[in-house]
Order: structure tokens, then C-alpha cells, then sequence
């Protein structure tokens, strides 16, 4: 199969902030945000995003909605407002957040500029460096409150329907095993995540959510999986690497300001490994991380 080395740019859980300190200049073929585009899913949240994805050199701009963009999932907004005590004025949460479909629209209208709004399931795109992209995107993630958007609780798990031949998996959250670890030492990723992906092995998936479990990891499966596929079960841990992480991070910065951080790595066995990606970039202190910019090769698009 004829590949096309691709560049992406992957940031996620940028809450709201302008992001000044994250001047990515760098031209890339895709970017893509991984949700938590807003910290209170306020309708001017949502336009200050925007105005950062349009500026970024990027021909493609993927976005999904993250559990703090609750005005994108409709019920949850409507439920949200419903059980405000005391209850909410109409006019400051017209003002506020918007009608309870404005803030889709204001998403949706941004195709103009090339950032495309990614609803749950597959998408395919042809790349202008002649690559083919298959995305599967999911803004879903585990909660017991369910106080937020696109939330589901554990007991009941949730089936993501990843198709065979995905290049790269969008989630908000991460898969149980995977750069899911909390401040608390417990992992807080999705088990039913892992088991689509470890069956699908695309090339890359990329979220945020778990913002201290900031860090990439190129991952090679092992031949043969478990009938419930597991990170203890499934992950040939010594013929994986860790290619990032906050400590790395913090380590970089002592020799310099660092604007976005390189996997430095290739994909060399597509079938057999897969790059995971935990693009937070609102550290426990703050918006202080960085985004990725990684390569990864890409079908090439036989109609050009």
C-alpha cells in the first residue's frame, strides 16, 4: 500500500483560554481538537475557540465536543437548565450560552473556514497532500454525576462502533490503560474504549480529558488478543515506548520555551502499533501544556 506521510497538530481541553501562550506557526495538514473547546460552554467560549482554529496553518481542522461543551449535547443543556435551583432567568441564559441550538450552529457554520464539527461515528476525508483520512470520533465519557454533556455512567458502559480500517480514533476521554492515570493514582479511562480500539488498531488515537495524564505512547500489540481485550492482556509493553509526558515536559522547558511538542517517532508496522495521544493542554495549574505535532503515514487517496 502506498503511504503519505501526514502531519497533525492535536490539541484538546483547551477550555476557553485564547491559548497566546501556544503560538503554533508550524503549517500542518490536520488539525484536530479533541473537545473541552469551553470551561462553561458560554456561547463567547465558543467563538474565542474558533477565532484560535482559524488561525492555525492547517488545510484540515477536526473538532469534537468534550464533556464541558454540555450546550452542544441538546438534552443535557435542556436538562441542566431544567433542574437549575433556584431557576435560571431566560434572558441571562440567552445571553449567557444561547438558544439551546446555538452553539451547534455557531460550530457548524465554521465548515466555511475549513473546522469541521465531528458528530459521533466515521468520517472520511481526502487530504490535499493527496493522503485519504478515515476518523472515528466519539465525544463520550465515563461519569457517576452525568452533571455535564455526552456522558455515560460506568455501570452501564458504552459501545463505540469503531469500523476495521480507521486511521485515527478522536475521543474526548481515554481508553482504560492509556495515559488515563489521575493525580489520585487510579485509572480513569474507558475499559469498553479499549477493547474497540485494541480490535481496530488505527494509527493513532488522540484525546485529553485526564489533563496530568498529558503524554504520548506508541504502542505494538501483541499477535494474538484476549477474548476481552485488556492494557494488562494485550500491550506488548517491551516493545512499546513512551514518547512524552509531563516530567519530559517540564524537563524540556528548563532549556527553553517549547511551543509544541514532536512524537519523534514512526509508525513502522500500522497493523501492529498504535499512537495514543493525551493532548491536554490545561495542566492542574493552568493552561500549561503543550500541543502535538506528529507524523503519521496515510493511505494514499487513489482518485487523485
Amino acid at each position: 500500500m502506498s503511504l503519505v506521510e501526514t502531519k497533525f497538530l492535536i490539541i484538546s481541553d483547551s477550555h476557553g483560554q485564547p491559548l497566546t501562550s501556544h503560538p503554533i506557526t508550524e503549517a500542518v495538514d490536520v488539525a484536530i481538537h479533541c473537545g473541552d473547546l469551553t470551561d462553561e460552554s458560554k456561547i463567547e467560549e465558543f467563538k474565542r475557540t474558533l477565532q484560535y482554529l482559524r488561525e492555525l496553518k492547517a488545510d484540515l481542522k477536526l473538532v469534537i465536543a468534550g464533556n464541558h461543551d454540555f450546550t452542544l449535547d441538546v438534552p443535557a443543556f435542556q436538562k441542566l437548565i431544567q433542574n437549575a435551583i433556584p431557576p435560571l432567568e431566560e434572558e441571562l441564559v440567552q445571553k449567557t450560552y444561547g438558544g439551546y441550538e446555538e452553539a451547534r450552529h455557531l460550530m457548524e457554520s465554521a465548515k466555511s473556514d475549513n473546522i469541521i464539527f465531528l458528530e459521533e461515528g466515521t468520517h472520511t476525508f481526502n487530504l490535499r497532500n493527496g493522503a485519504s483520512l478515515r476518523v472515528y470520533a466519539s465525544p463520550f465519557t465515563p461519569s457517576t454525576s452525568g452533571d455535564w454533556g455526552f456522558q455515560y455512567h460506568p455501570s452501564q458502559g458504552r459501545s463505540f462502533d469503531i469500523p476495521e480500517n480507521v486511521d485515527v480514533v478522536i475521543t474526548h476521554g481515554p481508553p482504560l490503560g492509556v495515559l488515563d492515570y489521575t493525580n489520585s493514582r487510579q485509572r480513569a479511562g474507558c475499559p469498553n474504549l479499549f477493547q474497540d480500539i485494541a480490535r481496530t488498531k488505527p494509527r493513532l488515537h488522540c484525546f485529553g480529558h485526564i489533563h496530568e495524564a498529558w503524554g504520548a505512547k506508541l504502542v505494538t500489540w501483541r499477535e494474538t488478543l484476549s477474548q476481552t481485550p485488556s492494557h494488562f492482556t494485550d500491550i506488548d509493553n517491551s516493545k512499546s515506548t513512551v514518547l512524552g509526558n509531563v516530567s519530559q515536559l517540564n524537563s524540556a522547558r528548563q532549556n527553553g520555551d517549547v511551543a509544541c511538542y514532536s512524537a519523534g517517532c514512526s509508525i513502522q508496522t500500522p497493523d501492529q502499533q498504535t499512537l495514543f495521544v493525551n493532548a491536554a493542554l490545561q495542566g492542574i495549574s493552568g493552561t500549561n501544556q503543550v500541543p502535538w505535532v506528529i507524523g503519521v503515514p496515510l493511505p494514499k487517496n487513489l482518485r487523485v
